[in-house]
């Protein structure tokens, strides 16, 4: 599976007062390239909102290995791992060129809109979520 990138710049309401990047505002990166990678692979939000369905992240695991600062160009990137029959588990990271500056893994479940329960994901989405094979979108 490829991996997809999006190009990310931080500005200064994404630093504390030092100029570094907040720590929490990674998962606001990761989480932008992971809608943009779903918008990848062919779908909008409404496309799930439709069958009562929506994506939340179930857990993940973060390491920080290097401090993003004001101004640098960051790629935040989504790669699928493997997926079951109501999740996907993405490999994603925030690099500064060949610098990794953070690495995550996620869990994203597809849960009922109405009961927040696990449901299946359907069958077009999962499809074209494996298949996406182009390497970026810049």
């Amino acid at each position: 599976m490829s991996e997809f990138q999006l190009p990310v710049r931080v500005y200064v309401e994404d630093t504390d007062a030092g100029g570094i990047v907040y720590y929490v505002n990674y998962l606001k990166y990761l989480e932008r390239a992971r809608t943009e990678w779903f918008r990848h692979c062919g779908f909008e939000k409404a496309a799930v909102f439709r069958d009562n369905l929506m994506f939340v992240v179930h857990s993940l695991s973060i390491n920080y290995h290097k401090p993003a600062r004001l101004d640098d160009l960051l790629m935040a990137t989504a790669r699928v791992l493997r997926g079951g029959r109501t999740f996907f588990i993405m490999d994603q990271r925030v690099l500064r060129g060949d610098d990794l500056l953070c690495a995550a893994e996620v869990k994203v479940a597809c849960v009922s809109r109405d009961q927040m329960r696990p449901s299946a994901i359907p069958d077009d989405v999962r499809r074209a979520a494996l298949a996406v094979s182009e390497p970026s979108v810049q």
